[in-house]
């Protein structure tokens, strides 16, 4: 009842924005509103996530929306760490998990306008579980997994947008029942199997799952650069995303959120903060797919540069029409369905919003339809495991309609 009770508040404040259209905002924003609250800005959003923090629906809150002409409204509630922690500030950085999609689907789209991938052709063979993909295709009656080889070759298209086949074992009974069975297999066996098999062929279905890491291997394989070095040079550092890295500092670090889980009473427990060894050096290897840090302003920017064509402040990263693309339906026929879970003590079912078509461009889902909680058609969402998450409008002539609903909480 809980984890309900927080969707509506923030869906209060979402609706809030919503029902203030972009040229309000901007001359909001031209009129130096809101950092001058006693002006009365967007009062109804601060109330909805202040009560949403006072009920005990979240620990803390960061918010923040933007229109064409810069933030227009930010907001920070509550504290870092339940019951015992600082409090909350726009610059506090979060783990942001599967929110790092957008940023590496960002890079290979770079790389594609360079000529340097294609969206269609076969993807790099980097890795024979992506270069000779195999299907699970059953299991015999001794409980061993049937694999075959897949009936096309996988593209960055379909890494892309979830049609590869790729899925995770959290989100798929299927996949769960294969690792297990791998699990029963003597070792010397166990080696014929794939590591990472797909789940059906590829374009056949969507299903969420880990596609882009594999999208993040590539963009490292064809660039020549790793991962981290390689979203720091040509996007982190030319946007100014100066708290955004799958690496912080110890004074990034003092700022960070800490992450909280639900307990069976609906409560929230904060979990225990990462600790790294001094002996320990930095990791050297990232995926595509997760384990980034970022901040609410920092995030903001990445969307704001999408939300104008792919340039901000005098910098490019992508071309107008790319950036078109991302925000078209790239799955055809396919609908994002719900997500399933194998396992309710780390996520449950998640279904976005019951009865509403659902499509995926290049990096983020689509709403096809509006919604009455104020969210426009065309709007665009992804968000991550530990509930941050990202929402704007596909086109510059909608509607602000889900400014705060997900974003970085």
């Amino acid at each position: 009842m809980r984890d309900k009770t927080t969707r509506r508040v923030l869906l209060k404040a979402a609706a809030a924005l919503a029902a203030t259209s972009v040229p309000a905002l901007n001359r909001a924003a031209r009129a130096g509103e809101p950092g001058d609250r006693s002006a009365g800005t967007l009062p109804q959003i601060d109330a909805a996530l202040r009560a949403g923090v006072s009920e005990g629906d979240v620990p803390g809150v960061v918010a923040m929306a933007a229109a064409e002409s810069g933030v227009v409204y930010e907001g920070a509630f509550g504290s870092r760490r339940i019951h015992d922690g600082p409090a909350m500030t726009r610059d506090t950085i979060f783990r942001i998990a599967s929110m790092v999609k957008l940023i590496t689907s960002v890079a290979a789209l770079r790389l594609v306008e360079q000529g340097k991938l294609s969206l269609e052709a076969p993807v790099p063979n980097i890795d024979p579980a992506i270069a000779e993909p195999q299907v699970l295709d059953g299991f015999d009656p001794a409980g061993k997994p049937l694999l075959r080889p897949a009936k096309r070759p996988i593209s960055l298209h379909d890494l892309l947008t979830h049609t590869a086949g790729f899925v995770y074992r959290l989100r798929d009974n299927e996949a769960l029942r294969y690792y297990r069975a791998l699990d029963k297999l003597p070792t010397a066996d166990r080696s014929r199997f794939p590591l990472k098999p797909l789940m059906f062929d590829p374009g056949e279905r969507w299903q969420y799952g880990g596609n882009i890491d594999w999208v993040g291997r590539i963009v490292q394989a064809v660039s020549g650069e790793p991962l981290d070095a390689h979203f720091r040079k040509h996007i982190f550092e030319p946007l100014g995303m100066s708290d955004t890295g799958f690496v912080i500092s110890p004074a990034q670090r003092a700022r960070e959120a800490s992450g909280h889980r639900r307990q069976p009473d609906g409560s929230l427990k904060a979990e225990p903060m990462e600790h790294l060894s001094k002996q320990s050096p930095p990791p050297q290897s990232f995926t595509g797919g997760g384990g980034i840090y970022s901040s609410a302003p920092d995030y903001l920017t990445l969307v704001r540069m999408l939300m104008n064509g792919g340039a901000l402040d005098g910098v490019r990263i992508l071309q107008p029409d790319t950036v078109a693309l991302m925000g078209q339906n790239q799955i055809g026929r396919l609908d994002v369905g719900v997500l399933r879970t194998t396992t309710p003590a780390v996520s449950r079912d998640v279904d976005f919003f019951p009865g509403r078509k659902l499509k995926w461009g290049f990096g983020h889902m689509l709403t096809m339809e509006p919604v009455p909680e104020g969210r426009s058609a065309g709007s665009l969402t992804w968000a991550g495991i530990y509930s941050r998450g990202f929402n704007f409008p596909a086109h510059r002539n909608l509607r602000v309609s889900e400014g705060v609903e997900n974003l970085l909480r």
